[in-house]
């Protein structure tokens, strides 16, 4: 896999902050231990700047079959995509539980770049080690209405800060 690697700084220049966690620019979230590669779909996160260092929040509900790899290997990488929808619905919407084959199944390949998952698909990948994580508690809630449209059934998310290592693009 080819990629050129790009300033931290510039990570946001290429992926608007704001925007591109919307419903029509989905990103995959991965995580690796032993091996074994899990990803999800997101569309909750931000970027930011957290502690002097140049961060992304991310938000994983307690069911989702990634989860234990980030808390496990405390890294994972963001990859952003022009188009694949279909693929990411498909991966957001189908567990490892069920099917533990779902990457292969979504037709999207598997590579690493420094020795994280990545997706040769992709357009760009941010490599990412969680500096601070914390599940969401309704009581932390201002707007108990933001809560209760968000969590009915009460299965809070953990946010993961993660401090940006690095970020590439990635070249076909």
């Amino acid at each position: 896999m080819k990629a050129k690697e790009l300033k931290k700084e510039d990570i946001t220049k290429v992926i608007e902050p704001i925007c591109a966690m919307q419903t029509t620019q989905w990103f995959l979230t991965t995580a690796k231990v032993n091996n074994e590669v899990r990803t999800l779909t997101c569309a909750w996160g931000a970027f930011g700047n957290v502690w002097k260092k140049k961060t992304v929040t991310i938000y994983i509900r307690p069911q989702r079959h990634t989860l234990p790899f980030i808390m496990e290997s405390n890294r994972f990488t963001l990859t952003f995509f022009d188009g694949y929808l279909k693929e990411m619905g498909y991966l957001g919407s189908v567990s490892a539980k069920d099917e533990p084959d779902k990457i292969k199944k979504s037709g999207l390949h598997v590579e690493h770049i420094d020795g994280n998952p990545t997706f040769l698909e992709g357009k760009y990948v941010i490599i990412c080690k969680v500096l601070y994580k914390d599940q969401l508690k309704r009581d932390n809630f201002i707007d108990k209405e933001v809560c209760d449209k968000a969590y009915p059934n009460n299965d809070y998310s953990y946010m993961f800060v993660g401090e940006i290592e690095k970020s590439y693009e990635i070249i076909k």
